[in-house]
């Protein structure tokens, strides 16, 4: 009984080894994905009824989208950044961190402009406001340089085109 007691003994460790191994290999793998090198931001060209054009950078990372435009000095020129929602809604916006004002839009499903904030100013200290929600569900918030809202002359129900950069 006492050798089936040390067999049982040792399959369990070598189990256990195992199973250690396949976990310290996920690990590493996960660790490779967050760690390696990040793809290049999406961007989308939005385009105005009046043909101007403001490249998007899409918020498609945990961190963009909780920090958006926060810590960043400034924006290329025509630049902007886009938050693609799940779901429509009555989404609400804070400028914590960022170091510029900006405008917002607010957009729908069907990419009409439901609402619109010119010169939000940056938040320094908490606590810092909510900015919004708009009167109607949006699923897109688009922020851009503040003035851009006078310069690309956006007006309320304006529909806009999204292309994809390649």
């Amino acid at each position: 009984m006492g050798s089936n007691q040390t067999q049982l003994g040792n399959r369990e460790q070598r189990n256990k080894r195992i199973i250690m191994m396949v976990l310290l290999a996920l690990l590493l793998m996960s660790a490779s994905v967050f760690l390696g090198e990040r793809k290049e931001s999406s961007i989308i060209v939005v385009t105005f009824p009046s043909g101007i054009q403001l490249e998007a950078e899409v918020a498609d990372t945990p961190e963009k989208l909780l920090f958006g435009l926060a810590f960043r000095d400034t924006l290329p020129p025509n630049g902007g950044m886009l938050y693609i929602f799940e779901q429509n809604g009555l989404h609400r916006i804070k400028t914590k961190e960022y170091r510029f004002p900006i405008d917002i839009l607010w957009i729908d499903e069907s990419h009409h402009v439901v609402h619109m904030l010119e010169h939000a100013e940056p938040c320094r200290k908490e606590p810092c406001p909510f900015l919004g929600p708009p009167p109607e569900p949006a699923r897109y918030v688009i922020q851009a340089e503040s003035g851009f809202i006078q310069k690309a002359r956006v007006t309320a129900d304006d529909e806009l085109k999204y292309t994809l950069r390649m």
